[in-house]
């Protein structure tokens, strides 16, 4: 069952910096060490997140789930000179407990709609691949690696065109 989902607000901060953290952590351990993502500073991404929702640049949005925040996806109009499309899907995260629940869906609708758009993803994360496929992204070519505590993981970029 989808979550309610709705345009976040600074309130949404801690909610949506626990979910990213416990997302990376769910997804990012084959790449970073356990000390790296264990490390990971929650009350920093709280403040980092009512930056950014308080600043109203980039359009985040929630997925919340019995009271709390299960997932979040955030979206602009791109943050690379060389962009592929006019808007960027920054982040899109759900908790593993929440995978499959149709809450994916409902916030790349709610972010981006149907519009043409890029993002950039975990090259080895097969099922976000498989996701993003499945909305109409394709892999573009583009690659390059993000670096986090001074670990790279590599990324790819995909594209929807219409």
């Amino acid at each position: 069952m989808t979550s309610e989902i709705r345009r976040a607000t600074v309130d949404d901060a801690p909610g949506i910096a626990r979910v990213h953290l416990q997302s990376w952590r769910e997804t990012y351990h084959p790449v970073l060490p356990a000390q790296v993502l264990a490390g990971l500073d929650l009350e920093a991404r709280i403040v980092r997140w009512r930056e950014i929702v308080g600043a109203g640049v980039t359009e985040v949005w929630v997925a919340r789930a019995e009271g709390e925040v299960v997932g979040f996806a955030a979206a602009g109009s791109g943050r690379h000179a060389q962009a592929p499309a006019p808007r960027e899907l920054e982040g899109l995260y759900v908790v593993a407990a929440r995978h499959g629940s149709g809450d994916g869906a409902a916030l790349l609708a709610a972010a981006l709609g149907d519009a043409p758009a890029y993002l950039w993803v975990w090259r080895d994360n097969a099922r976000a691949i498989a996701f993003y496929a499945r909305h109409g992204f394709a892999p573009d070519g583009a690659a390059e690696t993000h670096t986090v505590s001074g670990h790279g993981i590599p990324a790819i970029r995909m594209v929807r065109t219409a």
